[in-house]
């Protein structure tokens, strides 16, 4: 039986229990595994890992593990250019673009409503997620930590939090979305793209309904639903504002 000795730093500390976090301690193995499979033993899915040293010396995910080594592992550097010595950092995609869990529904609705391209269907599969995260790019977002171990998964986030908000405030801070909201310009039922619609053509669609005045319509170019601005488009900016937007 071989040992080496690891620590993991920042928010990867959330998947630890107390007596390992922040402090370097031993791990046993057999032979000469991976440094991905020893940093996954230890419940740390490999999506949210950027930086691991094995004895000072950048190393990646399949670099093998010898006796007495020493791992230090890293989470996302958010503010930090880490590229001169960095070995496993993928290339950032050219859009940002979601699937989400069937845990994560209201989460999905708000990413659809600060304008950003979010899968979620509550009949979709692991096996589902996975694919559509490969096959459109998509980073995936989810409450299973096992799910982001599938060794295909090359991008996705442990959400940690409940709230929905701190939800939010978790996706901008992890993938840099700040500045890049377009708001209510995707559905919130089917994620398709809102296009401005005219009155006339909305108020046929409801024709019960009490508009306040100079209302500015919009219909999904795929379900066909109608949106408008009012005050709970209002209320939600400003919800993200105090919640989210003012943290960065």
């Amino acid at each position: 039986m071989n040992t080496a000795f690891i620590r993991f730093y920042e928010e990867l500390n959330d998947f630890l229990p107390s007596s390992k976090q922040k402090v370097t301690y031993p791990v046993t193995f057999r032979d000469n595994p991976s440094v991905k499979s020893v940093i996954e033993a230890e419940g740390i899915p490999h999506t949210e890992v950027d930086l691991i040293l094995i004895n000072g010396d950048s190393a990646p995910f399949q670099e093998k593990v010898n006796h007495n080594d020493r791992i230090s592992v890293y989470p996302v550097f958010e503010s930090m250019d880490i590229s001169p010595v960095n070995v496993i950092r993928l290339k950032p995609l050219r859009e940002t673009k979601f699937v989400l869990d069937v845990h994560l529904g209201k989460l999905a609705r708000y990413l659809r409503m600060l304008g950003f391209d979010t899968v979620f269907h509550r009949d979709l599969t692991d096996m589902d997620l996975v694919s559509i995260s490969i096959l459109e790019k998509r980073s995936l977002l989810t409450r299973d930590r096992k799910l982001l171990m599938r060794k295909d998964v090359e991008r996705g986030y442990w959400i940690r939090h409940e709230l929905v908000l701190d939800q939010v405030y978790e996706v901008f801070q992890r993938f840099d979305l700040s500045k890049s909201i377009r708001w209510f310009s995707i559905c919130t039922l089917c994620n398709g793209k809102l296009q401005v619609v005219e009155e006339k053509k909305a108020r046929e669609q409801l024709p019960d309904f009490n508009f306040t005045e100079n209302a500015v319509f919009y219909q999904c170019e795929i379900c066909h639903h109608v949106y408008w601005n009012g005050s709970h488009g209002e209320r939600f900016k400003q919800s993200i504002d105090d919640k989210v937007l003012k943290h960065f």
